[in-house]
């Protein structure tokens, strides 16, 4: 990306009396609020937009009401921090904040779903606390100007807390009825598998069809027959979306919600994309048994066998590690 190719920010650069503390930490939280994330000390930057230069206005005229000083303005960083590297700081500003509706939702399920609490007793306060969760999420997702990963799984989270209150069939059920058009058929992608291919391959068999037959072909452009689906290659039913990996996708649109998945999926975008956005202490063990089948089995159909194993292994990991959290 060129500089004249380059997004505008604004960026807020302030000086605060170091006494009274109150304006510091009202200020802090006023920044945090409006979404903005800091760059250095008292440096403090939002995507170019009207609302972003009216809520950083009313910041710097509370600022320079409490005896502070600074200034606004419209940039475009040509060196230094990139862009990407700035958008990496709001997805993870707010990766936090969807972790614990994440942490409270699955909580809320747990024990829903274990019948130790029936969420349409009055006594519960069910509704209140779904309310509570959506008001959260609606908060971030205000602030969420990049999309964070987590956004889908916490939006998830609370669409099956509300069925559960409604009485209707959960995102889990739904999602069941939904794969079952997808049973019986051919599943293309591309030769010479790696991590993403050999991880869709696994969830088909495991969530949607334990028969499910696979095809391999060359990486051009190809035309599915009426009873197959690609994935992972071009034009395909499946591919990456943004900046999600295929397994990501794939576990989206099919409405699966399972504690073990969660995790699995951050492995598999982290080796797939080459970002360490995630940054799990298995991924790098985890890249090396995946590089040394590759270099040990030529044949796709040996590999994708091979290849579930380890994603099951790995999965049945993340599912033990997640139950003893739960605990």
């Amino acid at each position: 990306m060129t500089p004249q190719q380059s997004k505008k920010w604004l960026l807020l650069i302030h000086q605060i009396p170091p006494k009274p503390n109150a304006l510091r930490v009202k200020i802090w939280r006023r920044l945090q609020h409006v979404g903005a994330v800091a760059i250095k000390q008292s440096v403090y930057v939002m995507p170019f937009s009207e609302q972003s230069q009216e809520d950083l206005s009313w910041t710097l005229k509370e600022i320079i009401a409490g005896g502070g000083d600074g200034s606004i303005g419209k940039v475009r960083f040509a060196e230094g921090l990139t862009d990407e590297q700035i958008i990496a700081l709001f997805q993870t500003a707010r990766k936090s904040d969807y972790q614990k509706i994440i942490q409270d939702a699955n909580t809320l399920l747990t024990d829903w779903s274990a019948g130790r609490i029936d969420p349409q007793d009055p006594a519960v306060r069910g509704p209140a606390q779904v309310l509570k969760l959506q008001r959260r999420f609606d908060e971030v997702a205000a602030i969420d100007f990049f999309q964070a990963p987590e956004r889908w799984t916490a939006e998830m989270l609370i669409q099956d807390l509300t069925a559960r209150l409604s009485g209707q069939p959960s995102n889990e059920s739904a999602a069941i009825h939904k794969l079952d058009g997808l049973r019986g058929k051919t599943w293309v992608t591309r030769k010479n598998l790696f991590v993403d291919r050999i991880a869709c391959g696994w969830l088909i068999r495991r969530f949607v069809d334990q028969s499910a037959v696979f095809k391999f072909v060359d990486a051009e452009p190809y035309t599915p027959k009426p009873d197959q689906i690609r994935f992972d290659m071009f034009d395909g039913e499946y591919t990456h979306e943004g900046d999600r990996c295929t397994f990501e996708v794939m576990i989206k649109r099919f409405g699966l919600q399972d504690r073990g998945l969660v995790p699995l999926a951050e492995v598999i975008h982290d080796i797939d994309l080459k970002d360490a956005r995630y940054d799990h202490a298995e991924t790098a063990g985890f890249y090396a048994m995946l590089t040394g089948l590759a270099a040990s089995q030529p044949n796709d159909d040996q590999r994708m066998t091979l290849g579930l194993q380890l994603i099951e292994n790995l999965y049945a990991y993340f599912q033990r590690q997640k139950g003893k959290q739960a605990s």
